[in-house]
C-alpha cells in the first residue's frame, strides 16, 4: 500500500561511532525523500567524525577511520542537509530513540536548530515491535519476503524501511490507518520530551524527570527548591538537547 502523504516524508539511518548519542558522532547518513507525487529522492554521505570510530561499530558497517578522512564534517554539510529536510515529516527503524537523537544532537553542534518536535515522527521497529517483535532483517523477511542484502549500510536499511513501512500497512489495514499522523502516534513508545528520556510528561502532562534522585518529581518544582540542580545538570554529561529541554523549561517557568 502506497503511503497517504500530506508532506513529504524522509526515511533516514546513520551509522556512527559508536552508541552514545551526548558524545558519539555520525560517520554515514542516508536520506530518502518521499515526495507527495510518489517519486523518491536518495542522499547518501560518508562523514568525518573528527573523532575516532569505535571498533565495536567498525565491526558492525565496516567503516573505517581511514575511510572518512577525507569526507566533510557535519558542520560542513548541516545547513544544506537542514534546508533539504525543511517541510518534511521523519520515518526511520529504532529512529526516535536512536537516529533522530543523534541526528539532532548533531545539528545542535553545528549551531542549527532543526526542530524534529514540529515534524510527525514515524518509528518503523515500534511498530513491528507492537505487531511482530524481530529484527530489521527479520522484519524485511517477513513483510517484503526479501532478504536484506548489505545489512548495517545505511542506504540499504534505508530503502528497507521504506517498503517494510509501506507493507505494514497492506497487512494490517484493521490496525493501521494510511496517515502520517496516526503512523507517528502509533509508533510512539513513550512521552519523552527530550530524546535521551531524562525528562517526560505525568498522567497530568507536566514535565518531570525520569532519572537519579529526583525521578517522578516535577521539573518546575526541583528547580524551585534546588536551582543549583540546573546547573549541575548544564555541567554535566547530558545531550545538549536535554540540555536545551531543560532550560526551555526554565524559562518558561
Amino acid at each position: 500500500m502506497k503511503l497517504n502523504l500530506k508532506r513529504p516524508l524522509l526515511f533516514l539511518d546513520l551509522e556512527t561511532t559508536g552508541l552514545n548519542v551526548a558524545t558519539d558522532r555520525i560517520v554515514e547518513i542516508c536520506v530518502l525523500k518521499l515526495n507527495l507525487d510518489g517519486t523518491r529522492e536518495v542522499k547518501t554521505r560518508r562523514i568525518n567524525p573528527t573523532i575516532p570510530i569505535s571498533p565495536e561499530a567498525q565491526a558492525i558497517h565496516g567503516i573505517s577511520n581511514e575511510d572518512v578522512a577525507h569526507e566533510p564534517t557535519f558542520r560542513e554539510i548541516a545547513k544544506s542537509l537542514a534546508n533539504w529536510m525543511e517541510g518534511c515529516d521523519i520515518a526511520g527503524y529504532n529512529s526516535t530513540k536512536f537516529d533522530v537523537p543523534m541526528l539532532s544532537e548533531e545539528f545542535l553542534r553545528a549551531g542549527i536548530d532543526f526542530n524534529f518536535r514540529k515534524r510527525k515522527l514515524i518509528d518503523v521497529q515500534n511498530i513491528f515491535h507492537k505487531m511482530e517483535q524481530r529484527t530489521l532483517k527479520a522484519a524485511y523477511r517477513f513483510y517484503c519476503n526479501k532478504d536484506l542484502e548489505n545489512a548495517h549500510s545505511a542506504e540499504s536499511d534505508t530503502i528497507a524501511t521504506m517498503e517494510i513501512l509501506e507493507s505494514q500497512l497492506d497487512r494490517y489495514p484493521q490496525d493501521l490507518q494510511n496517515d502520517i499522523t496516526f503512523l507517528s502516534e502509533f509508533s510512539t513508545k513513550n512521552h519523552n520530551l527530550d530524546y535521551a528520556g531524562r525528562i517526560v510528561l505525568d498522567d497530568e502532562e507536566q514535565p518531570i524527570f525520569n532519572f537519579g534522585k529526583h525521578k517522578g518529581r516535577r521539573v518546575k518544582d526541583v528547580l524551585q527548591t534546588e536551582p543549583s540542580y540546573y546547573d549541575w545538570m548544564m555541567k554535566g554529561d547530558f545531550t545538549l538537547d536535554t540540555k536545551k529541554v531543560l532550560t526551555e523549561i526554565k524559562l518558561s517557568k
